[in-house]
């Protein structure tokens, strides 16, 4: 595929995790495709999912398939007997390289991988999976400060 028609597909953004922003203090992020069923395809086109309480990891140490836990799709309304589980593993699709440095960074790094957000590029579903540490309570506290003052600036001179 031409790289072209990769930067023209129309974005849809479904859901998005922001717990995760406040929660975690994200170094990197990266775009991973998603193996879907097609009831779960249809569900996604509703907007009918949830990232909250989502992980990725790998099946095991010697394992280069990255996984997605916790991802709730509803089930389809119009599905059959053959409708999916609402919360089962999603296999994520990223290059070997790229599962390389992820495994390195969880394994040796102690990093998380968060997925941040779930959207459609064109017709493809894509997951965003971010590299993240936690935050401390400390931080938590130090950032809805730095919120505060610049809101409270926003609204002394009129920015919007």
């Amino acid at each position: 595929m031409k790289s072209a028609d990769i930067n023209n597909r129309k974005i849809k953004n479904i859901v998005t995790n922001r717990k995760a922003r406040h929660d975690f203090s994200i170094s990197n992020s990266l775009e991973a495709g998603i193996v879907l069923q097609g009831t779960e395809v249809k569900s996604l086109r509703k907007g009918q999912s949830s990232l909250q309480d989502s992980h990725c990891k790998f099946l095991n140490k010697n394992s280069t398939e990255l996984f997605v836990y916790g991802f709730h799709i509803n089930p389809y309304e119009q599905g059959s007997y053959s409708n999916h589980a609402p919360k089962r593993p999603k296999k994520l699709l990223l290059n070997f390289r790229e599962l390389k440095k992820l495994k390195h960074l969880v394994l040796e790094k102690n990093y998380i991988l968060i997925p941040l957000s779930v959207y459609f590029s064109g017709h493809l579903a894509k997951l965003e999976v971010g590299v993240c540490q936690p935050k401390k309570k400390y931080d938590k506290r130090e950032a809805k400060k730095q919120q505060d003052i610049k809101k409270e600036i926003n609204r002394k001179f009129n920015i919007k």
